[in-house]
């Protein structure tokens, strides 16, 4: 299942939804502009590196010019392929306007950038030790889709649904398609440690638990930033 929008009316226009779309597309074309060596540099410099990010909580020298602290931060604008960032802005597309709306400009970044810093931190208890870069902004968008689901749950979203060799179109309420999506991360998230557990975590891959953290957040921080305050 793919959403293409949802059918509630925003208040205001979602400046930093737009923004936020704007500078990941940015930084990916500037990516594309990179020679392998440079994308891999680029990636141990601004991604969250879990064994960099543990020497430098341990009060360590990783030799990095950018504190390591920072690419909690930086690394939710750095994507690994065209359909890594379609697939995240599409969703940031469809679900962030409407988070933004109920949060506020200011809120909303906060919100965010919180969510995807969080989220990253949840994938880096998971494998401290992996030299593995992590990357995306799939941690931040778990974080407005959990506040979208308690905010809007019966909200209903245009859908592409794929059927084997069939396509279709459909409106499915926001609880059925976000909970699939929760479910989906939990359980893949789950093999995940079963393969940290046999140590064989150094293959790289979908960060679900930045994807289950960031949900979880979301769900915290919503209410806490004023997700049901009919004033903002």
């Amino acid at each position: 299942m793919f959403p293409l929008y949802d059918e509630n009316p925003t208040r205001i226009t979602p400046y930093v939804t737009y923004g936020l779309i704007g500078i990941n597309v940015l930084v990916f074309l500037h990516q594309l502009s990179l020679s392998p060596a440079q994308i891999d540099q680029f990636f141990q410099l601004y991604a969250v590196v879990p064994r960099q990010l543990s020497i430098s909580f341990a009060g360590g020298i990783v030799g990095q010019p950018v504190p390591e602290w920072v690419t909690l931060f930086t690394s939710q604008f750095l994507h690994g392929s065209w359909l890594h960032l379609i697939s995240n802005m599409v969703y940031l597309w469809v679900f962030g306007n409407n988070v933004e709306d109920r949060l506020g400009h200011f809120k909303y970044i906060v919100f965010y950038l919180a969510c995807g810093a969080l989220a990253a931190l949840c994938q880096w208890f998971i494998g401290m030790d992996s030299a593995i870069p992590s990357l995306g902004a799939s941690g931040a968008i778990s974080g407005i889709l959990g506040a979208y689901l308690i905010r809007f749950p019966q909200a209903r979203v245009q859908t592409l649904i794929f059927l084997g060799i069939f396509i279709t179109l459909l409106k499915v309420p926001a609880w059925v398609l976000i909970g699939i999506y929760a479910v989906q991360n939990v359980v893949l998230g789950l093999a995940d440690l079963q393969r940290a557990a046999n140590m064989v975590m150094e293959t790289g891959g979908v960060a679900y638990w930045a994807h289950i953290g960031g949900f979880v957040f979301g769900l915290i921080l919503g209410p806490l930033l004023g997700l049901f305050d009919e004033d903002n």
